[in-house]
């Protein structure tokens, strides 16, 4: 329901509008005739633009006068919609500037796909920083994972995913060092996943575990969160079209910009 101030709508209306210094380039269509409530219209317009890219960290939106008289919309519904996006740590107001763009919550699909290709698709333009990229003995996790002796050689790699600047995860992946050469310049410039089908691996399944845990001192410092702050985990081994395992992951995102989607059915 619109709000006191809000004006009435006319029958059948819909209202485009533009807002802001950060979001001249984007319309707004604002449906007055319909149940959904003003607010929430608002605030799904704008998160969707926070996680294409169209509206960046930094990105101002201006007070919430200024907002509501370029939008045509009462001040307590224009507050309500920055509010429910600044709960969810998308925005943040900031005395004497403004509303701003603190960051987009990452949110990937459970399916077999690699961070890079997600992150890419959804516009977050991810960077990555290869922090280690070496031949090491297996642990008995990793053999196991990978169905080979405990001690054979194996490629590990450690790698900082980032968008927009900010980092999201860091990665830890072991290899059967067979598999494919491992530049760490390509690496840095494409996903994992993107090499091993370059290579002709096809990648067909795979198990994976998700999870929860705090932020040791040293993730902290690399995710640029607080020690002990919030962590998703997820461990993968992937299998090719033969059945045989060729990667295993052990990887921690930051909890407050990253989310999994499910998509969940009802067995007939």
């Amino acid at each position: 329901m619109p709000r006191t101030g809000d004006r009435p709508p006319r029958p059948g209306e819909r209202t485009r509008a533009t807002s802001g210094p950060a979001l001249d380039a984007l319309d707004f269509t604002l449906d007055r005739t319909s149940p959904v409530p003003l607010y929430h219209q608002l605030s799904q317009q704008l998160e969707a633009a926070i996680e294409h890219g169209a509206l960046t960290p930094g990105n101002l939106l201006g007070n919430e006068i200024d907002l509501s008289t370029r939008l045509g919309l009462s001040r307590p519904t224009v507050r309500q919609a920055i509010q429910s996006l600044v709960d969810k740590g998308l925005l943040v107001r900031r005395r004497g500037v403004g509303t701003q763009v603190v960051h987009s919550q990452v949110k990937r699909p459970l399916e077999l796909s690699s961070l890079y290709d997600d992150l890419e698709a959804a516009g977050q333009g991810p960077t990555t920083q290869v922090v280690r990229n070496e031949r090491v003995p297996a642990t008995a996790d990793v053999a196991a994972a990978l169905g080979i002796p405990e001690g054979a050689e194996v490629t590990l790699l450690e790698r900082l995913r980032s968008t927009h600047g900010q980092p999201v995860a860091f990665l830890c992946n072991y290899l059967p060092p067979a598999l494919l050469d491992l530049d760490t310049a390509r690496l840095e410039g494409t996903g994992l996943y993107r090499l091993l089908r370059a290579a002709g691996v096809t990648l067909h399944s795979a198990r994976q575990t998700i999870g929860a845990r705090s932020a040791t001192a040293e993730e902290a410092v690399l995710l640029a969160e607080r020690t002990g702050a919030a962590l998703l985990t997820m461990q993968r081994t992937a299998y090719d079209d033969s059945g045989r395992a060729v990667e295993y992951g052990t990887h921690v995102y930051r909890a407050s910009r990253y989310a999994f989607d499910f998509r969940l059915l009802v067995r007939p």
